[in-house]
């Protein structure tokens, strides 16, 4: 499967993975005073991609309703608790592209054109159009990285 938005995520990835290549103590100072350090924006990533591969990617079928988004900040905070078991930033980013790879596989498996709703929300969705919204959500923390790395 060579759709666009799965070739963007795959693309994201490998930016995360170039991300070992900074010193440690880069990964931990936060982006902005009150924000997340690169390190923690990482697990909030990779957090997301467990629950894809756990809890979507199984139970995409033709005309299945998935189990609705948990709410985002219970997860992300889950997310940022869950981090806290790695013994570095390496070993995070070893895991996150481990766990992408993983997705990738079972994401290839799918039939593009395939439909499924989530939770309340009427609107189909295709692997397409569900992986662009993670993909993009990549790009916008990937692009603060980018930024707090360039000062």
């Amino acid at each position: 499967m060579s759709l666009k938005a799965i070739i963007s995520y795959q693309d994201t990835t490998k930016e995360i993975a170039m991300l070992k290549e900074n010193e440690e103590y880069k990964m931990l100072d936060p982006i902005k005073e009150g924000k997340w350090s690169i390190r923690e924006i990482i697990g909030h990533l990779h957090y997301w991609d467990k629950f894809i591969l756990e809890q979507h990617i199984p139970f995409m079928a033709q005309g299945a309703n998935l189990i609705a988004f948990p709410d985002h900040d219970f997860h992300n905070n889950e997310g940022i608790q869950y981090i806290s078991s790695f013994k570095n930033v390496v070993a995070l980013i070893h895991e996150v592209v481990y766990t992408r790879n993983q997705l990738f596989e079972a994401i290839d498996s799918i039939n593009s054109d395939l439909q499924f709703t989530i939770g309340s929300d009427e609107r189909p969705f295709t692997i397409e159009s569900y992986i662009s919204i993670f993909s993009e959500h990549d790009i916008h923390h990937l692009e603060q990285i980018r930024n707090k790395l360039s000062r």
